[in-house]
């Protein structure tokens, strides 16, 4: 079986290192580089082109943000997961409207790590557990912006299409669970985000847990 290439960027050495030892446990992964920012990854990624890349948010030189923007726009098959600091959870958004699949807190375990990159490796987001349960309790004590009227609008259908989202499967996936049209999952995608005013995937999952719409 060909091994998952991963490709870190990060500029905490101390950090880079632990990763570096965790990711050369997995016996399905081999690490074909490491970078201290996002100039330097798109620099390399020339030469040597990873399936999956562990890039961290805040960097000098050029962030993860704008590397992540500009790679996934150059190569649409690029992964990327996402390294969050805690504090840094608003920043997730902007990744995830750059093309990140995934998303880890730094603290990360081996197992969360090893699911995270299986997931995004069969195109699926991957949300760690510790990190959605940060994300939603900000917004417990803040006002909804949808009444609970429109909660109880949401259909059956797109509560099941809303529980696979959150899962981190595709449309293609979630049309082949539900026996329809991935056209028509993301109508349904599509409904949800306009109820629930979100713009992306990771609204949904924070509203879905919030009001208890889904089990992950």
């Amino acid at each position: 079986m060909e091994k998952i290439k991963v490709f870190i960027v990060d500029d905490h050495p101390i950090f880079k290192k632990g990763l570096t030892a965790q990711l050369k446990e997995f016996n399905f992964v081999e690490l074909i580089g490491v970078a201290e920012n996002g100039k330097e990854f798109l620099e390399k990624i020339e030469i040597n082109m990873p399936d999956i890349v562990i890039m961290d948010i805040k960097m000098p030189v050029m962030n993860g943000i704008e590397a992540t923007q500009i790679a996934i726009k150059k190569y649409p098959a690029l992964k990327v997961i996402a390294l969050s600091m805690f504090g840094d959870e608003e920043y997730l958004q902007q990744m995830l409207d750059a093309g990140a699949k995934g998303f880890l807190l730094k603290n990360i375990e081996k197992d969360d790590l090893e699911k995270a990159i299986k997931a995004v490796t069969q195109d699926k987001n991957y949300f760690s557990e510790e990190l959605i349960t940060i994300i939603t309790s900000k917004f417990v004590n803040k006002p909804s912006s949808s009444s609970t009227k429109e909660v109880m609008k949401i259909s059956d259908r797109e509560k099941e299409v809303l529980q696979l989202i959150c899962e981190g499967y595709t449309n293609v996936e979630i049309g082949n669970k539900l026996c329809i049209s991935p056209r028509t999952v993301d109508g349904h995608r599509a409904n949800l985000l306009d109820k629930i005013g979100s713009k992306n995937s990771i609204g949904l999952v924070t509203y879905a847990i919030k009001n208890k719409l889904v089990n992950i």
